[in-house]
């Protein structure tokens, strides 16, 4: 009773230490399942806890019982070798211990099983085929990326219980034999006084139970030798990532030497296991130890004869031998990045452009990026942050009919960081539960500036104006790129909307985030944030509702960790409901494609953008959509969780015609492109056609041409599309070779085109045509100029623009004066066309000056565009600053124009001069206007 009494003790002890150990993760785990089942996501969230169950519970049950059947076995035989009394109480205590021993390692076995392998089991269960078998052993893709992994899995654990078995086995041994004695009756100790035999005695049990250790261990080692040579087997499959010799996977030597070593080895094995439990049981030590000699003999003797094929076999007739291996590594690289499906169409970049092919391709002409992101993300946080907490993370790109026209845009949404509050402000009320969520977006065209040289805005300022037909009716950010706090909505205190002069409006939040904090809640979440105040404020109210995760890009991964997401996501104004939505780009990606070259450093070998993720900025919800259902991968991930996947039939079309070509997708495509365009393995051996992506010169560096957004008409096309773009030119030249274009709208969304230029002609490449801009007699001098009188001169992207079947590269000039809060200003627009190049004020004049002037009003009025539709806005608006700016900035390029001897410039500029005078008095003066109005 007194075992019994300190057993219920410690029992009662421990339980009460696994509770109170494991009361965070209960309040983890409610607090969990609150926010998926907030989202909608519940199945989602149950499968993992559902499977980890089923498979950790049988797991436990089936180590358990083998290792108890085991130590009691043992314990059986070691009785009954002793002819050892049992005492049924001391026996009670001990098989106690064994079951407690058991149920610890049975629990850590079947914890690394279910916690490990529960995803890898269910991907085993629900793979989908890649409709595509290995070279080699006719094996379905699938296999390997879905089934291997989980087959090396299970070795490497069963390996890892059977050693435990080992120890187990060994250590119940040792314990024995110290704490236990023959019988009286046996040895007779008191009575024979002849100690020696005694000693023999002992030393002949001692020995029993060494031979009965053995034999166990040995038909132990039986089994591990069997799994070492399935291992082999498996090994076997894996020569198809072999990184030895010129192609990734398999070679020659894999093949004809390594393959049959690695065959030669599972064989080798399985006589070893028997040759082991045959030495062991008739004490036969050299019969034990021939197998694994001769384990380590066909080992050895397998890497010698590998090492000797390589190199005086296969160097010698590298080509040959590896060329139809060569032929697998490039179809299943071109496979696994999705880029054998390329469409390659010649472009005879003829360069016959007229001012008539100017004026009919007005589309493309009109969505020209004379702006840069980098500047105008500057121009953003200066001018149109507001107020010192907003902030601008990053400009996006995109697309928008406005005003009935389909225009390029930049944007960027205008969020709340709780960081920049002043100290004083840093208080706990204003971060939970006042300065909640950030205000609307930016957004201005591509293609306009200022006379000032600043991105010409489409929408501004708080709240969100604008002079085109885009519409925000829901601008309020609750989710974004930097919300990393949670925060309490609905409570007594209101919450900070935006400023609005002097005063702040304020605003209580209508929408359906977060979780309310009624009954038990309220401690639970203040436990799991470890916020005192939570649980204690008296401004938290039964209505009142915490929102968790708010984070975009911690929400999705909570959501779907199984995925890699672009680190880039972007806003998108659905001009359908006129909600405010984050679209993040979701990847699957495998290192286990067979053949594929891995991209970089990473591993990856197979890469698919299937998922586009939708973040509604003011609700939260959160949708992933399937974009490619071709990928084997997201298809299987969609089995396992039935709820979690949406196809993008059923994207709204105010969001569908705005998801993208994935940049970084597009970048990895680009990348292996760069090797993999080549179909021929001799070509690939002797790396004669290989290209590099072009460099440009960037702001002041000289660094690879980054992928560019940018909308022109395809050659073969009738109107123009939103593209991705990306130059290459031969390895080590600047001449450009080629040109990528990835395709995002509508049908055509995810196509790729490779446009291919002469190889008998020189054509320019970005370097080339930076050169000439720095060789160029008007050109340099005066960016030399510029950047001596306190100015920086930065440099924008060179874009390449196909028009027709010719080319036209444009590059954007920027001023920024040498001080800490000066904003870069688009001053010129360099447009370089076969020998000409040319840098203006604007586009258009730029264009004019190639192609002659296109029309008389051209000249005079579209030429001027973003300087006139300044001046009308400030007339309307009856504001002068502008136009005192503008005429004192005409005045200096006049003067500058006279002191280079340039009077064409010249009385260009006292030209415009006098026009802004002459606006300038009739702001100053309203009768005149009101006068000249009438006439």
């Amino acid at each position: 009773m007194k075992f019994k009494s300190r057993f219920a003790i410690v029992m009662t002890i421990l339980f009460v230490v696994i509770i109170i150990g494991s009361f965070s993760n209960i309040v983890d785990f409610v607090t969990e399942y609150q926010w998926f089942n907030e989202l909608g996501y519940t199945k989602t969230f149950f499968t993992q806890l559902k499977n980890q169950f089923l498979i950790g519970v049988p797991t436990f049950l089936a180590v358990f019982l083998l290792i108890n059947f085991y130590i009691l076995s043992v314990k059986k035989n070691y009785y009954k070798l002793g002819n050892i009394v049992v005492d049924k109480k001391k026996e009670r205590k001990l098989n106690i211990i064994v079951g407690l021993v058991s149920a610890v390692i049975s629990f850590f076995m079947a914890s690394i099983v279910s916690n490990k392998l529960w995803f890898e089991i269910l991907q085993f269960k629900n793979s989908t085929d890649f409709n595509v078998t290995d070279p080699i052993f006719n094996k379905e893709v699938s296999f390997y990326v879905f089934k291997l992994p989980l087959l090396s899995e299970i070795i490497s654990l069963i390996n890892l219980l059977l050693f435990v078995l080992i120890v187990v086995t060994v250590i119940f041994y040792l314990i024995m034999l110290a704490t236990r004695r023959p019988l009286q009756e046996e040895f007779n100790i008191f009575e024979d006084h002849d100690f020696t035999n005694v000693k023999n005695m002992y030393k002949g049990l001692t020995s029993k139970i060494f031979n009965v250790a053995l034999v166990q261990i040995s038909v132990i080692g039986l089994i591990m030798f069997i799994l070492l040579g399935a291992n082999y087997i498996l090994k076997s499959y894996y020569l198809l990532y072999s990184p030895r010799g010129i192609v990734y996977g398999a070679g020659y030597t894999d093949i004809k030497i390594t393959l049959w070593v690695y065959r030669l080895m599972a064989v080798a094995a399985v006589v070893s296991a028997i040759g082991f439990l045959y030495g062991a049981l008739k004490k036969k030590i050299k019969i034990a130890l021939a197998g694994p000699i001769l384990l380590i003999a066909v080992s050895l003797i397998g890497n010698i004869a590998s090492g000797a094929i390589q190199k005086y076999i296969v160097e010698p007739d590298e080509a040959s031998k590896e060329e139809q291996y060569l032929k697998y590594n490039i179809e299943f690289t071109q496979k696994a990045y999705g880029i054998d499906d390329v469409e390659e169409r010649e472009f005879p970049v003829s360069q016959k452009l007229t001012k008539e092919d100017i004026m009919e391709n007005e589309e493309t002409i009109k969505n020209i990026r004379i702006n840069d992101y980098l500047p105008v993300n500057q121009v953003y946080n200066q001018l149109q942050g507001i107020r010192p907490y907003y902030r601008f993370t990053d400009v996006d790109i995109d697309r928008y009919f406005i005003n009935g026209e389909y225009k390029q845009v930049f944007l960027s949404a205008r969020e709340l960081d709780q960081e920049k509050l002043s100290g004083q402000a840093q208080t706990w009320i204003n971060k939970r539960l006042r300065y909640t969520h950030g205000y609307g977006v930016t957004a201005s065209a591509v293609n306009e500036t200022t006379p000032e040289g600043q991105p010409q805005m489409l929408i501004k300022n708080i709240p969100p104006i604008t002079n085109t037909d885009l519409k925000i009716e829901r601008p309020e950010i609750y989710f974004g790129e930097i919300t990393n706090e949670y925060i309490i909505v609905n409570t007594d205190e209101k919450e900070f909307d935006y400023p609005k002069g002097d005063d702040n409006k304020d605003t209580i939040y209508e929408g359906t985030a977060g979780i309310q904090l009624k009954g038990l809640n309220k401690l639970l979440y203040a436990i799991k944030n470890g916020d005192f105040k939570l649980f204690i404020s008296g401004n938290i109210n039964s209505d009142s509702r915490i929102i968790m995760y708010r984070n975009i890009n911690e929400r999705v991964k909570k959501l779907a960790p199984f995925l890699h997401y672009d680190e880039d996501a972007y806003i998108v104004m659905n001009q359908e409901d006129g909600k405010l939505y984050w679209i993040i780009d979701g990847y699957t990606t495998s290192d286990r494609y067979p053949y594929s070259q891995p991209y970089n450093q990473t591993g990856v070998n197979y890469v698919r953008n299937s998922v586009k993720a939708v973040v509604d900025a003011y609700n939260g919800n959160t949708k992933f959509y399937v974009v490619d259902e071709k990928d084997p991968l997201i298809m299987t991930y969609s089995k396992v969780f039935e709820d979690l996947f949406t196809s993008i039939d059923q994207m709204p079309n105010g969001l569908r015609e705005h998801i993208r070509y994935s940049q970084d997708m597009f970048d990895i495509q680009a990348q292996i492109y760069r090797t993999y365009h080549i179909d021929n393995p001799r070509v690939l051996y002797n790396r004669e056609d290989i290209w590099d992506i072009a460099n440009e010169k960037y702001m002041t560096e000289i660094l690879e041409v980054e992928s560019n957004y940018l909308m022109f008409k395809l050659p073969e096309e009738k109107k123009a599309e939103f593209l991705i773009t990306v130059p290459y030119t031969p390895a080590n030249r600047s001449n450009m070779i080629s040109l990528l274009v990835g395709r995002n709208d509508g049908d055509n969304y995810g196509e790729l085109i490779i446009y291919k230029f002469p190889k008998s002609e020189t054509i320019d490449g970005p370097m080339l045509i930076e050169s000439r801009i720095d060789q160029d007699s008007e050109i340099s001098p005066q960016l030399t100029l510029w950047s001596q009188r306190g100015s920086n001169v930065l440099r924008g992207n060179l874009l390449i623009i196909p028009i027709e079947d010719s080319l036209l590269y444009v590059e954007p000039v920027y001023l920024q004066a040498d001080n800490e809060n000066s904003l870069p200003e688009m001053k010129r627009v360099i447009v370089a066309y076969k020998n000409k190049i040319v840098m203006e004020e604007t586009l258009d004049l730029a264009l004019s000056k190639i192609f002659g002037e296109l029309t008389k009003e051209e000249t005079e009025n579209k030429g001027k565009n973003e300087a006139e539709d300044i001046l009308d806005i400030d007339i309307e608006n009856k504001d002068t600053e502008q136009l005192v700016k503008r005429a004192n900035e005409l005045f200096i390029n006049a003067k500058e124009a006279s002191q280079n001897g340039d009077w064409a410039k010249y009385g260009e500029y006292i030209k415009q001069l006098e026009e802004v005078l002459q606006r300038l008095e009739s702001v100053l003066v309203p009768e005149k206007l009101e006068v000249k109005n009438e006439e």
